[in-house]
């Protein structure tokens, strides 16, 4: 049995989707009923604040998908609630008897990171210490942050860049969702973190370029330097620290951190991962 956590999020719809399709046993946790009604699978109604919740959704399993929300704004100073949560979700499944844990993590994390790249570092030490075979997976920028417009957009509708010209292998969360069946329901893979990009690095303004005739409308660029940015989620009600470390993790960007691809996906699934042409053509619907 697996346990799919995050089932109604970006990568969790389409591992559901996947997972039904190869007919095999498994459960989503949701914190929403109707949520979990409209995924169309078995569900189990619980949240990672709530270990009795956690508990009685791991009783039977023995694969779990780890993958919850990312880092988000908090007090200056305090911890990612991440980190407490899926600590605490590892400790639990081995309680349960869980044999192998695929996580979802972030590419570059390490130790001091900000945000993100330390939470999930933290959460794969204490997942490679707790004795259950693991996976990781460690994607580039989604694609669909482009669809939720998490982050990308100005007010004007104009994608906002760290620089036009620095480039990005991003990926779709379809193909993320696809490695973690891969690895939930096949031998191999374990111990061992896979970086999961696109086949190409775009820059922003290329993705400008093939957003246009989709959205029906010119797309500009706006560039913002890290301080720019910083007070622009300042101004927003972002707390001090966070958008600081939001800013950092920008101007890296700029300098082409993400613009490296790999093999990962057509490793795993057999396929190649899709181009952000492929991406747009199978949401077209939504961006309309």
């Amino acid at each position: 049995m697996i346990l799919v956590t995050g089932a109604t999020g970006s990568i969790g719809r389409h591992l559901v989707r996947r997972l039904r399709e190869l007919r095999v046993e498994f459960t989503a946790l949701v914190r929403d009923a109707d949520k979990g009604r409209a995924l169309g699978c078995r569900y189990v109604v619980g949240d990672l604040d709530d270990p009795g919740s956690v508990a009685a959704a791991l009783v039977g399993v023995d694969r779990l998908l780890l993958n919850s929300a990312g880092a988000a704004p908090t007090a200056d100073g305090a911890p990612q609630p991440m980190i407490a949560q899926q600590k605490a979700v590892i400790d639990a499944a081995v309680r349960a008897g869980v044999t192998r844990i695929v996580k979802v993590s972030v590419w570059h994390a390490h130790r001091g990171g900000r945000l993100a790249e330390g939470a999930h570092w933290e959460i794969e030490q204490h997942l490679k210490a707790s004795g259950v075979d693991w996976s990781l997976l460690q994607p580039s920028g989604f694609m669909q942050n482009f669809l939720t417009g998490a982050g990308t957009f100005s007010d004007d509708g104009s994608l906002i860049a760290a620089a036009p010209d620095a480039p990005v292998s991003y990926v779709d969360c379809y193909d993320i969702a696809a490695c973690a069946a891969s690895l939930l329901t096949e031998d191999g893979g374990t111990g061992r973190a896979f970086v999961l990009t696109g086949p190409e690095a775009l820059t922003m303004a290329e993705i400008a370029g093939q957003l246009s005739p989709v959205l029906g409308r010119p797309v500009g660029i706006v560039s913002l330097g890290p301080d720019a940015m910083a007070l622009r989620l300042r101004t927003l009600g972002v707390p001090a620290q966070f958008a600081d470390d939001v800013a950092h993790l920008w101007a890296e960007v700029a300098t082409g951190s993400l613009a490296g691809t790999t093999r990962e996906v057509e490793n795993l699934t057999g396929r190649e991962p899709r181009t952000f042409a492929q991406f747009l053509h199978a949401n077209r619907a939504a961006f309309r």
